[in-house]
Formats: structure tokens, sequence, C-alpha cells
């Protein structure tokens, strides 16, 4: 499996930014998928994960009202749709998947493989 992540960059804040995570090696529409991101000095965290279907989404309530992910199940494509950027959010966003079809990990221990991750800088 593979994940491949575009469309980072330097965002002013208040800025919008979207992220795309382009999948390979498996049938991406069976499998949950799930965005988090690490700051530097920090852990990896949760930001939002949805069902391979799109009908289930789970967010950070850090980022809940600003950011949106969605998937297109023909095109093998996960986004972030990341809006009213704050320099908080400034982090390496990684995609990432479960190794088990169907179910819907809100925690990254759940999930088995990994993007490399693109950049996000937001700057005040």
């Amino acid at each position: 499996v593979q994940l491949v992540e575009s469309g980072g960059g330097l965002v002013q804040a208040g800025g919008s930014l979207r992220l795309s995570c382009a999948a390979s090696g498996r049938t991406f529409s069976r499998y949950a998928m799930g965005w988090f991101r690490q700051a530097p000095g920090k852990q990896r965290e949760f930001v939002v994960a949805i069902s391979w279907s799109g009908g289930s989404t789970y967010y950070a309530d850090s980022v809940k009202g600003r950011f949106t992910i969605s998937r297109d199940n023909a095109k093998n494509t996960l986004y972030l749709q990341m809006n009213s950027l704050k320099p908080e959010d400034t982090a390496v966003y990684y995609c990432a998947a479960p190794n088990m079809a169907g179910w819907l990990p809100a925690d990254k221990s759940g999930y088995y493989y990994w993007g490399q991750g693109t950049q996000v800088t937001v700057t005040s």
C-alpha cells in the first residue's frame, strides 16, 4: 500500500489549503482513512477520520468547523479541506490507513499504513 500526500504549503492565518492523498496497492473503497499531524517537538496527533463509504467522519475538537475530510473512491484519493487556518495548525500532515477493511479507528494506534507527509505552515 502506498499513500502519497500533496497540497501542503505556506499560507497566512485565515487562509485555506486543500491536501490530497493518493492511495494505491489495494481496494481503496474498502478502507477507512485518516489524517494526522505532527508539529515540531510534539507527538503525532489525530485530526480527522472517514469511513470507507464516507458516511461517517470524526474530527478532533481543534479542527471542527474549519476542516473537512472527503474521499473520492473512484479516484482512490482522500482530501482534507482546511479553512480558517491558524498558526497552531502548522505541522506535517500525514494520511493513514488501517490494515482491516471496514474498521474506522479514531486513534493512531489503529493505523498501519502512512504517507510521507506534507508540510503545512501558517504564518500570523
